[in-house]
């Protein structure tokens, strides 16, 4: 499988076998990489310790509204380039790793800290796949995802709150960081030389695949011979990620993809 670009698909390169189905604590174990979610009972269950630093992704009017007890907001781009305007050279990608270590340490985090990310994905992005995305790239080991995001955690019927939590800076323990691994990413001159080669799939709304510029993008439209699937579409209504069995089915039907596959999503 060749590198991918954004977060939603760590669901689909992650799964081998159906996960779903589930009474009580989710089955991880048909995961690849069943050590990079954390379940919404086990996050329950470790709420109050000192250890855990938790991470909303969501954007602040969404997290006004609600969010796990203890999560400091940090929305899509805060281990993002925002210098200028979108469209700007590397507005938007990676901070380098400096920067990245400063911004950690403002929120507490050391190779001590359980971190956890997570969004509510039917109002966003999910910035917490990107953010994981970019945590782990850097070489980072204790950092999860919570399984199904805010809607699971919410349906299983765990309070919620509206107090904005604070982060809690620390310059105290080990923090080990690595330079990005690029088997992690595709660079744009990589996607350019792949064009008319390699499948590539815009996973946004239907409008900004179509032209809108209303999420922000610098100019509408799409990578040219890039195919439509929405981040969503490989997502159960609870927020959890269908099954692997279901994600092939998908992809073979409307791609002709299988899982040996190159292909790039963005």
């Amino acid at each position: 499988m060749k590198q991918t670009l954004l977060r939603v698909w760590f669901a689909l390169c992650m799964l081998t076998i159906s996960a779903t189905a589930w009474g009580g604590e989710p089955d991880l174990s048909g995961f690849v990489h069943p050590e990079y979610f954390i379940t919404p009972q086990k996050l329950h269950s470790i709420l109050g310790d000192p250890k855990l630093v938790l991470l909303d992704g969501n954007n602040p009017k969404v997290y006004r509204k609600g969010h796990i007890p203890g999560a400091v907001n940090i929305g899509f781009h805060f281990l993002s380039k925002t210098v200028g305007r979108p469209g700007d050279p590397g507005w938007g990608t990676s901070l380098p790793i400096d920067r990245l270590e400063k911004k950690l340490r403002e929120l507490g985090v050391n190779d001590d800290s359980i971190v956890v990310l997570y969004s509510n994905m039917f109002k966003g992005p999910g910035a917490d796949g990107r953010n994981f995305w970019q945590l782990k790239m850097a070489g980072m080991k204790n950092v999860k995802l919570l399984y199904g995001g805010l809607p699971l955690y919410r349906s299983l019927g765990y309070d919620l709150t509206k107090k904005v939590a604070k982060p809690s800076p620390s310059d105290e323990g080990a923090l080990t960081l690595h330079e990005y691994d690029p088997s992690w990413y595709t660079t744009m001159d990589q996607v350019y030389s792949s064009l008319g080669k390699e499948l590539i799939i815009d996973t946004r709304t239907k409008k900004e695949f179509d032209g809108s510029t209303n999420a922000g993008e610098p100019r509408g439209g799409h990578i040219a011979g890039s195919k439509w699937m929405l981040w969503l579409d490989i997502l159960n209504k609870d927020g959890s990620p269908k099954s692997a069995e279901e994600i092939k089915s998908i992809m073979k039907e409307r791609f002709g993809l299988t899982p040996q596959d190159s292909f790039t999503v963005y």
